[in-house]
């Protein structure tokens, strides 16, 4: 027996790509799983202009692509339990029905991978609000909403474990403004959620991974050629060595989240991880205040600037403070 049996999980945008592997690999461990993405047939290759994008970006897209049927079906040729669900999860009526069926197909629901998103690239000037929405609201409100309508559920059973994907441009990323707001959204709201839900069992936990998928396949490719139009300059190719490794067979993922969704692995909560289908598991640190400054006692609260001045060299930020700013990517720094 796998360690999820008896268990019941629902994996959003799990048609293909990442989603799709950590489906299948929940199921392998026993759990009936529900997969989802919003529409038959690949959606990936539905969104995009064929013209547009240079053939060897097509035909890598074409070979990643997929929806929620055909890896239910994948599956369920692998001897597990899986049934699938057409829907777009940032509506309120289709996250509460997707919630609704696991409950009246399996009598519960143990665990939720909020894996839906919308993902693209684009700066502060070039993004537009369509744009901004598409990037932003599948990813917040789809995961918002699946998690307010199956934690009742989680609370009622005494159980349950909530997955958030997103992405380490969380932390900021160029060329990437709304994705990274998206991301960071998350970050807040399953901090939030795992202090509301620790104690009913539930555990809350905010993962990046890396994998293959048809989004990768044609918007990292994008990205690396807006930032060498952006920068001049061409990205490290020993960083690149080690993203093409990275973004491998997305089963592999799989074992991390299986473990996090087991009863031993109920004391993790309100975490944020890096996975890469590399095998590598990474932690991040949470933010915390580092240096504070208050003015001497009687002296009042208001800061005058000359003081500022000196305070933050000296006492804030210190003699070796480095920008965060000049701080680029894929080797590059940003200069003036």
């Amino acid at each position: 027996m796998g360690c999820l049996t008896g268990k019941t999980a629902i994996v959003t945008g799990s048609g293909q790509g990442i989603g799709r592997g950590i489906a299948i690999y929940l199921a392998r461990e026993g759990a009936k799983v529900i997969t989802n993405n919003r529409s038959p047939k690949a959606e990936s290759i539905l969104k995009y202009d064929r013209a547009s994008m240079p053939e060897e970006d097509w035909k890598q897209m074409l070979s990643l692509s997929g929806d929620a049927e055909a890896t239910a079906e994948l599956i369920r040729q692998e001897g597990g339990e899986a049934i699938h669900f057409y829907g777009d999860v940032s509506k309120e009526e289709d996250a509460r029905k997707l919630v609704q069926l696991a409950i009246d197909t399996w009598g519960r629901l143990d665990i939720v991978v909020n894996n839906a998103a919308g993902l693209g690239s684009g700066s502060i000037v070039s993004l537009d609000e369509k744009k901004w929405d598409y990037l932003t609201v599948p990813k917040l409100r789809g995961a918002f909403l699946m998690m307010h309508y199956a934690v009742p559920h989680m609370i009622e059973q005494g159980f349950g474990r909530i997955f958030n994907c997103g992405s380490s441009a969380w932390t900021g990323l160029v060329d990437n403004d709304a994705y990274t707001a998206a991301n960071a959204g998350i970050v807040g709201l399953s901090w939030a959620a795992s202090k509301e839900l620790y104690r009913h069992s539930i555990t809350v936990n905010f993962y990046c991974p890396e994998g293959a998928s048809p989004a990768h396949a044609v918007e990292y490719n994008k990205m690396m050629r807006n930032i060498k139009a952006a920068t001049g300059q061409d990205p490290d190719p020993r960083l690149l060595k080690v993203v093409e490794n990275d973004h491998g067979d997305p089963i592999n993922l799989g074992p991390f989240i299986a473990y996090l969704a087991t009863e031993e692995a109920g004391y993790i909560s309100g975490e944020i991880f890096n996975i890469k289908s590399s095998g590598k598991i990474a932690r991040y640190t949470r933010p915390e205040l580092t240096q504070q400054i208050q003015r001497p006692e009687g002296s009042g609260y208001l800061w005058s600037v000359d003081e500022l001045k000196d305070v933050f060299r000296k006492d804030v930020l210190g003699e070796g403070y480095v920008c965060y700013a000049t701080q680029g990517a894929w080797g590059w720094d940003v200069k003036k």
